[in-house]
């Protein structure tokens, strides 16, 4: 009998546990150790941050349903991973021992890397339910009192999509509220042009991009890297292709969302052969550690270089379908590791997106998602946004139902002729 224990209770973790008890059957243990019970759905934040959802509404209490699965759950957290040991020290001093981990932690969010930045300072996030719903409050008296919003991602973001969704989303709801007329925006990036998206764009969404932001009358900003912000200000250095600083700005703002940069989480972080300076774990193709074979990540968590150099850091994003094909590769994987034989299952490392705009969006599909790609395809229109409340109450329900792929899931994907998108590979030549 094998011990599983999937550190992460995010979108990553709970789909990595939900597949590996399909995949395992009863006769293995598997636990997941997370901050908590509660589930969010992460791409309803800006929703949540000028109310058109509330908390209750993208959140699912985990205990039930994985007890119903016979996954255990441990709410206390990790305090610190112990590779060495195959063991993991909890924040109440107990200790889990494991024969195979899978790390799905998600992001450290690195607000401390600039000063002023982050919430309990002067911005705003949609990263997390929590910092959503102070967002929400900010919302609120920015309808009160008009003034400058500026929206973007800093230095070394590697998430843009919901940068570009919250200012559309803004916009929309500052129009529904009729004070858009004195809302001036400007969007702020450290991509080096609208569109890029970490990914060195998809398709035609430079030309998409630009043309909605034109649309909505929101300037930007590109090259930029964030100095400081201050009540009232953001210090912006827009940085050249030598790498000189071209201009500097001091934007007024009375409301500044901005994504932040990634690391990876205290817990992991610092451990040789196993992370990266930023803290993202190593994998190999089949999802594993070099340095500790037992050890799996899927999710933000794994290291990814950049696509490219850029005047100012960009990072690479890891997308929804991204993250599902590194779960299916990585059960796969694991349960061949169990029967004695070795790991031959890849990801395929797509990208799917639906970026929601209020009353449109964006979608646009990688095949694979780094270039040079077999399909690099984008659009818009209206049919975007209602694609993106029907995906909400998809991966909600599939959550709360405690399965790893619905049937509908697959039917869906054929029906948009992209059913073979999260498909894993497998290598006959790694077989053993």
């Amino acid at each position: 009998m094998a011990q599983i224990i999937v550190l992460g209770g995010g979108l990553g973790g709970t789909i990595m546990a939900y597949e590996l008890r399909e995949k395992l059957g009863k006769e293995h243990r598997i636990a997941v150790v997370t901050l908590g019970t509660k589930y969010h759905f992460v791409p309803s934040n800006p929703w949540v941050a000028v109310g058109w959802r509330d908390q209750a509404s993208v959140e699912v209490d985990l205990t039930p349903v994985l007890a119903r699965r016979d996954i255990a759950l441990h709410p206390q957290g990790a305090r610190r991973l112990l590779p060495d040991q195959k063991r993991i020290e909890l924040t109440d001093g107990a200790t889990l021992d494991y024969d195979y981990l899978v790390i799905a932690t998600g992001p450290d969010l690195a607000f401390d890397e600039i000063e002023g930045f982050g919430p309990g300072a002067e911005t705003q996030s949609v990263c997390q339910v929590g910092h959503a719903l102070q967002a929400k409050d900010a919302f609120d008296k920015l309808v009160a009192n008009p003034g400058p919003v500026v929206i973007g991602a800093v230095q070394g973001a590697s998430c843009f999509g919901p940068a570009y969704e919250f200012a559309f989303i803004l916009d929309k709801a500052l129009r529904d509220a009729k004070v858009r007329d004195r809302v001036p925006m400007t969007f702020v990036t450290s991509e080096p042009y609208i569109g890029h998206l970490g990914l060195d764009g998809v398709g035609d969404t430079k030309s998409l991009l630009e043309s909605e932001l034109r649309q909505h009358h929101i300037k930007w900003i590109c090259n930029a890297r964030v100095d400081k912000v201050e009540a009232g200000k953001l210090h912006v250095s827009e940085i050249a292709e030598d790498g000189t600083v071209a201009a500097t700005h001091a934007l007024p703002q009375v409301y500044t969302m901005m994504l932040p940069a990634f690391r990876g989480v205290a817990a992991v972080r610092d451990i040789e052969g196993l992370t990266n300076p930023r803290g993202f774990i190593l994998v190999d193709k089949h999802q594993r550690n070099p340095a500790f074979p037992e050890i799996f990540a899927v999710g933000v968590c794994v290291a990814i270089p950049p696509v490219g150099k850029t005047p100012v850091p960009v990072g690479v994003p890891k997308t929804g379908f991204m993250i599902e094909s590194m779960v299916t590769a990585t059960t796969h994987n694991i349960a061949r590791l169990i029967e004695g034989k070795a790991p031959n299952a890849q990801g395929t490392w797509n990208a799917v997106c639906l970026a929601d705009f209020g009353d449109g969006g964006v979608a646009f599909v990688a095949q694979p998602q780094i270039p040079p790609r077999n399909v690099n395809w984008s659009s818009s229109g209206k049919w975007v946004h209602a694609a993106k409340i029907g995906f909400e109450k998809y991966f909600l329900h599939k959550v709360r139902s405690g399965k790893s792929e619905p049937f509908y899931e697959k039917l869906a994907l054929h029906m948009l002729g992209i059913e073979k998108l999260k498909e894993i590979n497998v290598s006959e030549d790694d077989a053993a």
